[in-house]
C-alpha cells in the first residue's frame, strides 16, 4: 500500500538525489522485557523467518519471494538471485503488475479524487492548527509541499507518515524497488507480470471509513515520538535478516504502546484489511488460474508468515512448503 502512495505523488514532484538511508535499530533499544515478548510472539508465528519459499502440490509449483517495496543496498543482488527462478516460471505474479501500475498512474492523473480531497474542507480545516502544522512539518521532511499535503485524503496522509522521510525522498529519485525490477525483467523475457488483485479496489480500501476515524489515524501517528527514519532502518535491516514475523510484531508493539485506548482495534483493522483479506483473495486467484503450472510470486514480505499468511494458507490447500536458501 505504501508503494502505491509513492507512485501517486511521484507523478507530481521533481526528482531528488538518492541517498543511502541510515539509522539505529530500535529493537535493540527496547527493554529486555519488551524484546523478550517480541521475540516470543514472533517465534510462535507460522513460518516466522525467510524470504524465499517453494510450495508444491502435484504438478503445481509456486516460488514465493517476500519483497521490501523500496530500493535498498541489496536490491540488485536480490534480483540477480531471483532471475533463474523467474526464467523458469510459466507465470509471474506481483501484487499489482507493472502494466497495472502504469494504469494506476494514469487513473490517478485522470481522477485525482482517488487520493485527494477535491471539494469541501481540506486537512488544515479538518485537523486544526496544531495538528496541521505538525503534519506540514512531517510532509515537508518527505519532500511533499504543504499545498499538496493539504489535499490528501486523511487515510493517504496517514499512510504517508508510515514511510520514513529518507525513503520517501528516495522514492522521488528512484522507481527501482524489487517489485518493479521483477516486473521489468519478466517483460524483458517475454513473460509480463500479472496482478494478484485489482488495484482499483486497493486504492479505495478505506474510503468507506468515516472521515473522523481517518483523521484519528493521522493523530495516532503523532503519538509516537521516535524517529521515523530509525523506524524505517529497523524494518529494513530486520527484513534483510529475514526476520519477517519479528517486523510485524514490532509494528504491533509500537502501535499498541503508543496508539491510545483504541490501538488494538485499529491495528486489527489494518491487519484484516491490508493483509488477511488480501491474502485469502490472492490464494483464490492462484487456486483458480495456475493449476499444473510453475509460478513465481513476489509480494510484500509481511504477507508470508502467520495463520493467515500465504504460506499457511497454501499449506491448508495441500501444498508442501519448503524454505529455500537465500542470501539476504
Amino acid at each position: 500500500m505504501l508503494r502505491f502512495l509513492t507512485l501517486g505523488f511521484c507523478l507530481l514532484m521533481p526528482p531528488t538525489a538518492f541517498a543511502q538511508c541510515e539509522g539505529q535499530d530500535l529493537i535493540q533499544t527496547l527493554s529486555d522485557a519488551d524484546r523478550a515478548t517480541l521475540t516470543e510472539r514472533a517465534a510462535e508465528t507460522a513460518y516466522p523467518e525467510g524470504l524465499l519459499w517453494r510450495a508444491t502440490r502435484g504438478d503445481t509449483t509456486f516460488t514465493l519471494f517476500g519483497t521490501y517495496h523500496f530500493e535498498h543496498d541489496r536490491t540488485a543482488a536480490h534480483l540477480a538471485a531471483l532471475k533463474p527462478m523467474i526464467d523458469q516460471a510459466d507465470r509471474v505474479y506481483l501484487e499489482v503488475s507493472n502494466d497495472d501500475q502504469d494504469q494506476l498512474q494514469r487513473e490517478l492523473a485522470r481522477d485525482p479524487s482517488i487520493m485527494f480531497i477535491m471539494q469541501g474542507p481540506t486537512l488544515p480545516d479538518l485537523l486544526g492548527e496544531e495538528d496541521w502544522q505538525r503534519l506540514t512539518e512531517e510532509m515537508n521532511a518527505r519532500a511533499i509541499p504543504g499545498f499538496m499535503a493539504a489535499k490528501f485524503k486523511p487515510f493517504w496522509a496517514a499512510m504517508m507518515l508510515g514511510i520514513g522521510p529518507c525513503e520517501a525522498r528516495n522514492s522521488l529519485a528512484s522507481d527501482a524497488g524489487i517489485d518493479k525490477r521483477i516486473g521489468d525483467y519478466a517483460s524483458e523475457i517475454g513473460n509480463p507480470s500479472r496482478s494478484l488483485e485489482d488495484f482499483r479496489k486497493l486504492l479505495t480500501l478505506f474510503d468507506s471509513y468515516p472521515q473522523e476515524e481517518q483523521l484519528d489515524m493521522i493523530r495516532l501517528m503523532f503519538s509516537w515520538s521516535g524517529d521515523a527514519d530509525d523506524l524505517a532502518y529497523t524494518l529494513r535491516q530486520r527484513y534483510l535478516a529475514q526476520e519477517v514475523a519479528l517486523i510485524w510484531e514490532f509494528s504491533r508493539l509500537i502501535s499498541l504502546k503508543y496508539g491510545g485506548p483504541d490501538a488494538e482495534t485499529d491495528f486489527d483493522l489494518f491487519e484484516q484489511q491490508l493483509l488477511i483479506e488480501r491474502n485469502h483473495g490472492w490464494v483464490e486467484v492462484l487456486m483458480r488460474d495456475t493449476t499444473n503450472q510453475t509460478v513465481f510470486i513476489a509480494v510484500g514480505a509481511a504477507h508470508l508468515p502467520g495463520e493467515h499468511g500465504l504460506l499457511h494458507l497454501l499449506d491448508a490447500e495441500g501444498f508442501d512448503i519448503t524454505r529455500l536458501p537465500f542470501d539476504g
